[in-house]
């Protein structure tokens, strides 16, 4: 099959999403589909990344809240660009204009909406939720549902990456919904990483010694990852046991988060860790793995803490949920950062124990699976 993904969330500059992308564009030639991916960029241009792998960007504006991404305007120039690649399935990973400008768009190709996003639960939910419950903030984000619905209507099968967020769409009448969990470069993440060498001084540098526990989070440094309630909960946690926290991440929420940190000496903040490998060993040598945000769609580094064999502390609801099943860590009322100080002082007084990787899926084994429920469409007559 010729797969084009028309992917509003793309950057050049780093994201789970680039990661995702990165690993499409090498793993689809290898299962033999060709793979191209149209992202918003500065101009027309092709890259060349192997044989059956292409990304094209289509000149975009620049997106006012956070100027790595783009977003595509011009409704014509994609229609353009989707007439000229003539595919077999068109993939859209945002639920905003793009899919809308697809499902308008006049070719013959089956059309799947992957949600790599959530936003009622990373805006909507996070907003309102203290005040009202959750059948009321849908009933004023009515307009949204519809869309959604229109969405499902329009689109062949609306692709979700967790089990929270299918319930949720099913519940509010979007049809065609299938979960696929992404995968994991299990090559790269193992327990065989595990190094108590790196375990003790990650813990000195919080100030620590071997006896006490590590916590290790990691992602991009926004409002909905919550990583101030994750500090606040571990310093409160730290009263009763000892605990470090190291936090690899960047993004506009920087100054926020080491206001709350303080001077506390137990919790540091690093920029990403963006060799794989060394971030894969870092994670297994953490004692366990903590996540603030309800509003993830996987949570990666979840799978990759699980991939790991180490285990997760996590919210009840959203894509990290999923991580937790089966004893496979500990999850906390989403958003309350008691229950969170709660968990992480049960996680750490329980000791933490080994974790197998039973449950995770390699990233080649989830494009197989995806791919071939592709395959159920059929192909186009170029194909043909």
């Amino acid at each position: 099959m010729k797969i084009v993904d028309v992917c509003a969330f793309y950057s050049p500059h780093g994201g789970g999403v680039r990661t995702y992308i990165e690993q499409k564009l090498r793993i689809g030639p290898q299962l033999g589909h060709e793979i191209v991916v149209i992202v918003p960029g500065e101009a027309h241009e092709t890259l060349e990344r192997g044989p059956g792998a292409r990304i094209v960007t289509l000149p975009s504006p620049r997106f006012p809240l956070d100027r790595k991404y783009g977003y595509f305007a011009d409704e014509a120039a994609l229609h353009a660009a989707l007439d000229a690649e003539r595919p077999d399935v068109v993939e859209v990973s945002s639920p905003w204009r793009s899919p809308s400008m697809v499902a308008r768009w006049q070719g013959a190709a089956r059309r799947s909406l992957v949600m790599h996003a959530d936003p009622l639960s990373a805006y909507a939910y996070r907003w309102f939720s203290p005040v009202l419950s959750r059948p009321s903030i849908d009933r004023g984000f009515e307009r949204y549902w519809a869309h959604l619905r229109h969405l499902g209507r329009a689109f062949d099968m609306t692709v979700c990456a967790n089990h929270d967020l299918a319930g949720r769409l099913r519940a509010g009448g979007v049809a065609g919904v299938r979960v696929h969990p992404l995968g994991v470069e299990t090559t790269i993440f193992s327990p065989e990483r595990r190094d108590a060498n790196l375990r003790a001084d990650l813990l000195a540098l919080c100030g620590l010694d071997a006896n006490a526990r590590l916590l290790v989070a990691a992602g991009r440094l926004a409002p909905e990852k919550r990583w101030p309630m994750v500090v606040d909960a571990v310093a409160a946690a730290s009263l009763d046991t000892p605990v470090g926290l190291v936090l690899f991440g960047e993004g506009r929420e920087k100054r926020a988060i080491r206001s709350a940190i303080g001077g506390n000496p137990h919790i540091r903040l690093f920029e990403p860790e963006r060799d794989r490998a060394a971030f894969a060993a870092i994670l297994a040598s953490a004692d366990a793995v903590v996540h603030g945000c309800e509003a993830e769609t996987f949570c990666m580094v979840g799978a990759e803490a699980r991939a790991s064999g180490t285990a997760v502390i996590v919210p009840d609801s959203g894509g990290a949920a999923d991580h937790a099943r089966s004893g496979a860590g500990h999850t906390y009322r989403a958003g309350n950062r008691f229950s969170l100080t709660d968990a992480i002082v049960a996680f750490c007084e329980r000791g933490p124990r080994p974790q197998g990787t039973s449950g995770v899926v390699s990233n080649v084994r989830h494009f197989e699976k995806l791919f071939a429920d592709y395959g159920q469409f059929g192909c186009n007559s170029q194909a043909a």
